[in-house]
């Protein structure tokens, strides 16, 4: 009997230590809250949570974007970044590249272009913009790499005439010839029908603004990483490489 209330009595303070561990988390979190929402009301505020630095918050606001506080709300760190010293890691990149990362199941790949170079065993999907000279650079580049599949999404961003080539890729005999001749040999594709339905390249828009999908080109790996930019045939295979390890 003895045994069995030394048992309690320890997990009852074992109990009480915990929760006054966790006690002035709550306290700060929501004292930097209070602070930062009556400074700045124009800041929404999505999660507060401790930075591996001992004494600074991690403060996450507009889904992805990141500053850091004190743990009262008094003092904060704008536009900058954590950087780990021993291995010059840059925590708070690697930390926005984990929000902005996408898993494979949720790209619309029904709204893609599909093409498939090689066996087309591993995968990517780009989100491109027709008149984007990157985007052109990244095509000759893509164009390079064996056996992958490219699943391409229009997203006309840079004006009508970007909605115009869209629409006329889009709408090809064979959208994948019409985008690789366009991107690769400056062919204009033959103007759509029209009664050709681009409800496609609205869903390809609608998802690019849920995601933070700013610029392009914008890379997609099976293992949800993300790549702004034209990044190199070298960095691509590097990147499906690394992809179909995890």
């Amino acid at each position: 009997m003895k045994s069995l209330i030394r048992l309690a009595t320890l997990a009852a303070t074992v109990a009480s230590l915990l929760l006054l561990a966790a006690a002035p988390a709550a306290a700060n979190e929501a004292a930097i809250r209070k602070a930062l929402s009556e400074r700045y009301p124009q800041l929404k505020i999505d999660e507060v949570r401790r930075s591996p630095v001992a004494g600074i918050w991690e403060v996450r606001y507009d889904g992805v974007d990141i500053l850091y506080s004190d743990a009262t709300g008094d003092h904060i760190f704008v536009s900058g970044a954590l950087v780990e010293t021993r291995t010059r890691t840059d925590l708070t990149e690697q930390r926005v590249e984990k929000l902005l990362a996408v898993a494979w199941d949720r790209l619309p790949l029904k709204d893609g272009i599909t093409i498939r170079q090689g066996t087309g065993a591993r995968k990517l999907a780009v989100f491109v913009d027709p008149n984007c000279g990157y985007c052109r650079r990244f095509e000759r580049d893509l164009a390079t790499v064996k056996d992958v599949t490219v699943h391409v999404f229009l997203i006309p961003i840079l004006g009508p005439d970007s909605v115009a080539k869209s629409r006329d890729i889009w709408c090809a005999r064979d959208p994948a010839v019409a985008w690789r001749r366009y991107m690769l040999e400056g062919v204009q594709p033959s103007k759509a029908a029209a009664s050709c339905n681009v409800d496609a390249l609205d869903r390809n828009l609608a998802f690019s603004r849920t995601h933070r999908i700013n610029g392009t080109p914008a890379v997609f790996f099976e293992d949800g990483t993300r790549r702004p930019g034209a990044i190199p045939a070298e960095q691509i295979e590097a990147s499906l490489v690394a992809a179909t390890k995890k």
